[in-house]
C-alpha cells in the first residue's frame, strides 16, 4: 500500500471500523485496518480517501448510532396505609366471623357458593376475600398479600391500588366459580393476593417501566409474575388454583387498563376515592351478606 495514507475514520470501538471496512472492501478501496491501545482506525492511500470519506459518509447516513431510550421514572408512593388497612380488615373479619357476630354464621353468609352466585348473589365474590379458615390460611394471605400489595401500592398509591385488587380479585372469584362446578366454595383472599401480583406485572409491562433494549426485559413483568404466580400459588390438593389463576389474570388486566390513566391516578384525590371505594365496596357486600 501507498506510503501516503490518510486516516478516514477512527475509533475506540473495532466492531465499527469493522463494518466501515466491509464498506471500503464491497468498494473496492484498497485501505488497512489499525489498532492500538487507544482503540482502532482505517487508513486509506491519499488518492482513494475522497471516495472512501464518502462511502462512509453514506453508510453513516444509512445507519444512524441507536440511541436507547430513556427509561421511564417511577414516582414511588407510600404504600403503607393500603397494607395497614388490609391487614385490619382481614384480621377484623376473621375475629368477627370467629365470634358469629350479631348471631350471624359469616362462613355461610359470605363464602363463595357456586349456586348461589349463579343465582346473583354476586356480593359473595367480594366477602369471600375477606374470609379465612383458620390461622394458618390467614397468616399466608396476610404475608403474601402485604409483600404483593406493598408492590402495587408502591407505583399506583394505596387508595388506587386496593380498589383495584379488590374489583379485580372479586371478578377472578367470580370467573373461577362460574367455570367450576356448581357445587364450588371457597373463601380467602389469596385471589385477591394474585390479583395485586397480576396488577404490577401487568402496570409495569404496559406502562414500560423496565428496559425495553432485549426481550427478557421488555416481557421481565409477565415472565417474573408467572414465575411467582406457578411458585406460590400452587400447593397442595386443597390450593384453589383456579382462584390464583383467575386473580393473577384479571389483575394483570386491570394493570393494563390503568397504565391509561397513569397520569391522573397519583392524584391526591383519585387515591381518597379510590381507598374510600374499596372500603365501601367490602362494607356494602357484607351489609347485604348478613342481611339477606
Amino acid at each position: 500500500m501507498d506510503d501516503d495514507l490518510r486516516i478516514v475514520f477512527e475509533s475506540r470501538n473495532r466492531a465499527a471500523c469493522a463494518d466501515r471496512s466491509l464498506v471500503l472492501a464491497a468498494a473496492q478501496i484498497p485501505h488497512q485496518v489499525l489498532h492500538d491501545r487507544g482503540g482502532s482506525m482505517i487508513v486509506v492511500p491519499a488518492e482513494h480517501s475522497a471516495h472512501a470519506s464518502e462511502e462512509i459518509a453514506i453508510y453513516d447516513e444509512a445507519n444512524p448510532p441507536v440511541v436507547p431510550k430513556p427509561r421511564k421514572t417511577i414516582r414511588y408512593q407510600n404504600a403503607m396505609p393500603g397494607i395497614a388497612a388490609y391487614v385490619l380488615v382481614v384480621c377484623g373479619v376473621a375475629w368477627l366471623a370467629g365470634e358469629s357476630a350479631f348471631g350471624e354464621n359469616w362462613f355461610r353468609a359470605g363464602r363463595v357458593d357456586g349456586v348461589l352466585v349463579r343465582a346473583g348473589e354476586f356480593w359473595r365474590t367480594v366477602t369471600a376475600l375477606t374470609l379465612h379458615s383458620g390461622l394458618g390460611h390467614l397468616t399466608g394471605n396476610v404475608v403474601f398479600g402485604a409483600l404483593f400489595g406493598l408492590f402495587a401500592g408502591r407505583i399506583l398509591g394505596s387508595g388506587v391500588a386496593w380498589f383495584a385488587i379488590v374489583t379485580t380479585g372479586a371478578l377472578g372469584n367470580l370467573l373461577n366459580t362460574l367455570v367450576l362446578v356448581p357445587d364450588h366454595r371457597s373463601i380467602g383472599a389469596s385471589t385477591a393476593v394474585f390479583a395485586a401480583l397480576g396488577i404490577v406485572a401487568g402496570y409495569v409491562w404496559r406502562a414500560k417501566l423496565m428496559s425495553q433494549e432485549r426481550w427478557v426485559y421488555r416481557n421481565g413483568p409477565i415472565v417474573g409474575g408467572l414465575a411467582l404466580l406457578m411458585y406460590t400459588g400452587t400447593g397442595d390438593e386443597n390450593t384453589d388454583i383456579g382462584a390464583h389463576l383467575f386473580g393473577f389474570l384479571c389483575g394483570f388486566g386491570g394493570g393494563v387498563l390503568l397504565t391509561f390513566v397513569r397520569d391522573r391516578i397519583l392524584e391526591d384525590r383519585w387515591q381518597w376515592l379510590g381507598g374510600g371505594g374499596a372500603i365501601t365496596l367490602i362494607l356494602a357486600a357484607w351489609g347485604i351478606a348478613l342481611l339477606s
